[in-house]
């Protein structure tokens, strides 16, 4: 959720927050789905605003699990947010922040070094540094990727150019997501079956982006254990 997105629009903290927390609080109920809410901040805006939309999500005891970063990457650097992410570290929420998909494997670094990030969205970029891909591989950081997105953003030019085999090769703890759905093509089933139809995947490959993605989330270790199970039962 991007609160700020909201709010430019008039619509307040609250009756933003409050909309989406009420319909994901029935989603297992209603469809079997677990769900947790993430804040993200826009790093085109200023670190300030971000402090105080931040602010306002902890006065109102919003039901957030944790702060993200996203939208226009290039030129707004992780380490813009330094403060952001300190307050939401000791506000007890976790951390992830958009890095090395428009923007160059450094944002990667600086995400992890100076924001403190447990997991990284994208880092489609960070093949072009062998070093970091080694530290990744070796720290098992979360890698979201988002195919079909990056190809709307022109990240690759085409599905068939994406790294995604690579780093599944280079042993990335990589998982397939959807990003925003309505804007880039895609929800998750979309973006699996289009995978499977440019690199021929193999079930092996599919069901470790599957475990992956699981053992990425922010759910309970109790909730991983339960999907856990259902994937390896299916």
């Amino acid at each position: 959720m991007d609160p700020q997105a909201h709010l430019s629009r008039g619509v307040s903290l609250e009756t933003c927050v409050n909309g989406v927390a009420s319909a994901l609080a029935t989603s297992q109920e209603d469809f079997g789905m677990s769900t947790l809410l993430i804040a993200a901040f826009l790093r085109d805006l200023s670190e300030e605003s971000a402090l105080e939309v931040l602010d306002g999500l902890l006065a109102m005891n919003a039901p957030i699990a944790g702060i993200g970063l996203d939208s226009a990457e290039v030129g707004n650097p992780p380490a813009k947010f330094e403060r952001l992410f300190a307050r939401a570290r000791e506000a007890g929420l976790r951390l992830t922040a958009h890095a090395g998909e428009e923007g160059p494997p450094s944002y990667i670094i600086e995400a992890l070094d100076i924001l403190g990030v447990e997991r990284i969205d994208h880092g489609i970029r960070c093949m072009e540094d062998p070093d970091l891909v080694e530290r990744l591989v070796a720290d098992r950081i979360p890698l979201t990727v988002c195919p079909l997105s990056n190809v709307r953003l022109r990240a690759v030019d085409t599905l068939a150019d994406h790294p995604l085999p690579a780093m599944l090769a280079a042993g990335l703890n990589v998982s397939v997501n959807s990003d925003d759905p309505a804007y880039f093509g895609g929800y998750v089933d979309d973006n699996f079956s289009q995978l499977k139809a440019v690199f021929d995947l193999s079930d092996f490959d599919r069901s470790r982006l599957a475990a992956n993605s699981i053992h990425s989330s922010f759910a309970s270790e109790e909730r991983k254990a339960e999907l856990l199970d259902e994937l390896n039962r299916g």
